[in-house]
């Protein structure tokens, strides 16, 4: 979309702790004691064995020891009772025995579909909701290896058998979850139970560390294994936000990272992240799906292992933001989730993550997700509207919301399933909807990413059909961190967008330098009720 000179170009510059000790559980915290099962080795293993022997706090490890080498030493053996694999998804009907081993490189299934990470809930059921909720309760905010991370302290729903010195983490997760106090109040009919999830606020601005963390660490062990055909590096194709998360994962495990980015067609801030984490960036001319092609034929020619969210590993880490909401709320589940929608894995991942705390009884209920996408991007939404009858992929326009500016979304089925099983809903936001969501909630104390803006858009438009009742608990899923889109921003205050209004601009204001001309200047912005 065409935009004019900016005025706001002449602000934009171009410029040349205390102590921490790994803690345990405190001892005042008894979790349920079952006859006849085992202690959880590896599940428990960055807490001390709760009994009345127990020290009252814990030593500090030796100076010349990281907190990594302290997991090895402290728990040298894995052999977790808890396991995973993949399966097809859907369920093989011909084969029901199809199963990979997670240490398999393998992407589809023998029909060609979408593999699914299952894990052994007969044994995980073993105990109790009770237990899992303390259990990943006594986690948040630690520092002992790798339960710090909102990702890793739940390691037994996620990748269960994984050593926690192969773990690459950045410390993820444990994201802010925003109270949108004044935006519910004031302009969607006085709701007062209405967050925003921050999952942009993590490592490298957005959602997508939270799956990579799962991948890149898989790959870590597998690199460490005799493999026919060892792992060179690691591969994906980005509209930005994915290329952002291996590259610094990558770069933290020192892996190769390649990355495939659509000319032109994100932001600059997306770009540099990869180029200066050591990635490859191949810059193609195409748009995403072209991208995604690509990367899957070079795949199958070279060692490089594919991060794209084909890869279901990572969906098992993004699954963790919804357990992480859950946390949040005292494990109250939350009556709606409204998450963009581009390639469609994370809707399935949040269902993944409420599902298995409510099979595992954490939970007794499921929310209802709303899937909200860009119009100029909105296959999965034709879809919805046709009664789930009519799949056909689009080419996707160019959107404010590049990350998920996508027309044929690998994760279409996964994205069904989850909002059939929840009674969801697919909404749809114009370029000028989303980019007015979006300032508007920055008028309220965000600072929210267009992809953001999609997801209120669907809010208010939800809220104006009575859908979304004012008492409803709503949760918006923030996928990024608005500073990455800082040029939509500029353009939109600027005012400088074709057809678009821009309703909510707030350009500087240009003033002579005297006491009079600044004191005309505020008495008529006071007296007008700026903001």
């Amino acid at each position: 979309m065409a935009t004019a000179t900016s005025p706001l170009s002449f602000l934009i510059s171009h410029p040349q702790n205390a102590k921490t000790t790994p803690s345990s559980l405190s001892p005042s915290l008894h979790l349920p004691r079952h006859n006849n099962l085992t202690r959880l080795h590896c599940a428990t293993s960055s807490t001390t064995e709760l009994s009345a022997s127990s020290p009252a706090a814990k030593n500090r490890r030796p100076a010349e020891e990281n907190i990594r080498q302290e997991a090895s030493r402290l728990h040298p053996h894995c052999n977790s009772e808890f396991s995973a694999w993949y399966e097809p998804f859907p369920s093989n009907k011909e084969d029901p025995n199809e199963k990979y081993s997670l240490d398999e490189i393998v992407y589809r299934s023998k029909s060609g579909g979408l593999l699914d990470v299952k894990h052994d809930m007969e044994a995980l059921a073993k105990y109790p909701g009770s237990y899992w909720r303390e259990l990943f309760d006594s986690r948040v905010g630690r520092t002992t290896w790798p339960y710090g991370s909102g990702v890793w302290s739940k390691k037994e729903f996620v990748l269960p058998s994984i050593s926690p010195d192969q773990i690459v983490s950045l410390f993820e997760g444990n994201s802010n979850l925003f109270w949108a106090e004044r935006l519910g109040k004031e302009h969607l009919g006085g709701m007062p139970d209405l967050w925003v999830k921050h999952c942009g606020i993590s490592h490298t601005g957005s959602f997508k560390d939270l799956g990579m963390t799962v991948l890149v660490s898989q790959v870590n062990r597998l690199r460490k294994v005799p493999l026919s055909r060892p792992i060179a590096g690691v591969g994906c194709a980005s509209t930005g936000d994915t290329s952002a998360a291996l590259s610094a994962y990558c770069a933290a495990a020192g892996i190769p990272a390649i990355v495939f980015l659509p000319a032109d067609r994100i932001s600059i801030a997306q770009l540099i992240q990869p180029v200066s984490n050591g990635a490859t960036v191949l810059s193609l001319d195409t748009d995403f799906d072209g991208c995604m092609r690509l990367i899957r034929e070079v795949t199958a020619e070279l060692p490089i292992y594919l991060a794209n969210s084909l890869n279901s590993l990572r969906l098992e880490g993004q699954k963790t933001a919804a357990i992480e909401i859950l946390q949040q709320f005292d494990w109250e589940v939350p009556d709606w989730i409204i998450v963009p929608g581009g390639n469609l894995g994370n809707i399935y991942a949040f269902y993944k993550g409420f599902e298995m705390c409510r099979a595992l009884g954490l939970v007794d209920r499921l929310p209802r997700l709303v899937c909200a996408q860009a119009a100029n991007a909105n296959p999965l939404y034709r879809y919805y509207k046709s009664g789930w009858k009519d799949f056909n992929p689009i080419t996707a326009e160019t959107t404010f919301a590049s990350a998920i500016q996508i027309g044929d979304p690998v994760s279409i089925d996964r994205a069904v399933f989850a909002l059939q099983a929840t009674n969801g809903i697919v909404e749809e936001a114009t370029e000028e909807e989303l980019m007015d969501a979006m300032s508007l909630a920055d008028r309220t104390g965000m600072f929210a990413c267009p992809h953001t803006g999609v997801a209120l858009a669907a809010l208010f438009k939800l809220r104006d059909s009575r859908v979304i009742k004012a008492n409803d608990r709503t949760v918006v899923i923030s996928t990024a961190h608005g500073l990455k889109f800082a040029q939509s921003k500029v353009d939109y205050h600027s005012g400088t967008i074709a057809d678009m209004a821009c309703r909510y601009k707030n350009p500087p204001i240009s003033v002579k330098a005297s006491f009079g001309a600044v004191m005309d200047v505020l008495r008529k912005s006071l007296n007008n009720g700026h903001n």
